[in-house]
């Protein structure tokens, strides 16, 4: 991994503005109209107000951009957002529940030195979109901050460095707040010197595999290339460093939740209609009848654990069959994408929509899939409630791509499709800004 730097984080002042829970948000790529109004309404000072602010009716495109930074500016000389006293990494933590469990991931948030993916030990694992990094930037341009961190994974089989940070903030209260979701996120600043630069040793070594945040890496990679390009880049800028929490693969904590697909605005296909279509390349087999079954398909899915078994449901028939890929479907996926590896080929969700959606059953070109990740959803949407404001045709469950598939494809340069993994909980914004002012 490329050099760590400890930073002087910007923090929310809690004297003025009381409960951190009201201000943290989550990322901006999963806020919604109605989270944002929500988020708006918890306090003043909530962070959506910068990672994405509400837009007027007579505002032009940049006002939005501009609107963020006065604010983000307004709060600094308000002291609403106080810079740490001194240069700091900072543990992480997030406690929370899924079906039922208890979960603690641990992590670390630390400056990370940019390079372009491909260039160096930083490697990306699903693809970015132009319109997404044109927004992130316009926004880093008027902030000039990072507002919200990368996701990294690391390789430690031992987890020794994040055992290393634990054993310092053993009996010390961390700064804690709860998002809307009831995850708990929990931060302590280490700002000695001596454990800090053991960590980054102890990292320097390691590639680092981007979990979540592609368009914001890219996007502090062009930034920090625009000034370069004008003359205005030193050596120890700060737009040389990306923010970033960065997470062991080896951590109890770090699980990868499925990522379902609802399908409206086409061709409404019987189970009989489905199984002739795949009958050449799957074993089809009926499972289950109504959306209400989605639970038992699911766990049935999961306790199998195969890239190439998967459910599709028939709101025409309204029936579930699972289909288990055959030879023959590994044969056509070579012939479909040939300029891919077999471990990609393989993917569920490779397999998915380039040979079950757009080959076998003709959908191409269609409207963007509703994508879900609890059982309850997928049941929601097939029943009429409200999902997205959709009529579904078809429903598809996938196992996710596991932890060693991403470590694998990523070391060999080659991005996933969208959607192919979804680490949960996301990380939270607010708890500490990167700015390059």
């Amino acid at each position: 991994m490329p050099e760590i730097q400890a930073f002087r984080g910007l923090r929310y002042n809690l004297a003025r503005v009381g409960s951190l829970s009201e201000c943290i948000a989550p990322p901006y790529d999963v806020i919604d109209s109605v989270l944002q109004n929500q988020l708006y309404e918890l306090s003043p000072y909530n962070f959506v107000r910068l990672e994405l602010p509400k837009s007027d009716p007579a505002d032009s495109v940049q006002a939005l951009y501009d609107r963020a930074g006065r604010t983000l500016r307004g709060w600094q000389s308000e002291k609403i957002l106080q810079a740490e006293p001194d240069p700091a990494i900072y543990v992480y933590h997030q406690q929370f529940q899924w079906l039922g469990q208890s979960f603690l991931r641990r992590g670390l948030m630390a400056n990370v030195r940019l390079e372009r993916f491909g260039q160096g030990k930083i490697y990306p694992h699903e693809h970015t979109h132009a319109r997404a990094k044109e927004d992130r930037l316009e926004m880093l341009r008027t902030c000039r901050a990072n507002l919200s961190q990368i996701f990294g994974l690391y390789q430690d089989p031992e987890n020794q460095i994040q055992e290393l940070l634990e054993s310092k903030i053993l009996g010390v209260l961390g700064t804690e707040a709860i998002d809307h979701l009831g995850v708990r996120h929990s931060i302590w600043p280490i700002s000695d010197l001596t454990i800090i630069q053991e960590i980054s040793s102890m990292i320097s070594s390691l590639p680092m595999f981007v979990a979540d945040g592609h368009h914001r890496y890219e996007t502090a990679c062009s930034y920090r290339d625009e000034l370069a390009a004008a003359g205005k880049l030193k050596q120890d800028d700060p737009a040389n460093f990306v923010l970033t929490a960065l997470v062991s693969m080896s951590d109890p904590g770090l699980i990868v939740l499925p990522t379902h697909r609802l399908l409206h605005g086409i061709p409404r296909f019987s189970t009989e209609q489905l199984r002739e279509k795949l009958d050449k390349y799957f074993d089809c087999e009926l499972v289950a009848k109504g959306p209400e079954s989605a639970g038992a398909v699911w766990a049935e899915l999961d306790r199998l654990d195969e890239q190439l078994i998967m459910a599709i449901y028939s709101a025409e028939s309204k029936q579930w069959i699972r289909i288990s890929a055959k030879e023959a479907a590994i044969d056509r996926m070579a012939e479909l994408a040939p300029e891919h590896s077999s471990a990609w080929r393989e993917l569920g969700v490779a397999v998915l929509h380039r040979l079950v959606l757009e080959d076998a059953l003709g959908l191409k070109d269609i409207p963007t899939p509703t994508y879900v990740h609890q059982v309850q959803e997928v049941i929601d949407g097939l029943s009429g409630s409200v999902v997205a404001g959709h009529e579904y045709s078809l429903a598809a469950m996938v196992m996710p791509a596991n932890l060693d598939q991403i470590r694998a494809l990523s070391l060999g340069n080659e991005r996933m499709p969208a959607k192919s993994t979804y680490f949960y909980p996301k990380l939270a914004a607010g708890l500490v800004v990167h700015s390059m002012e």
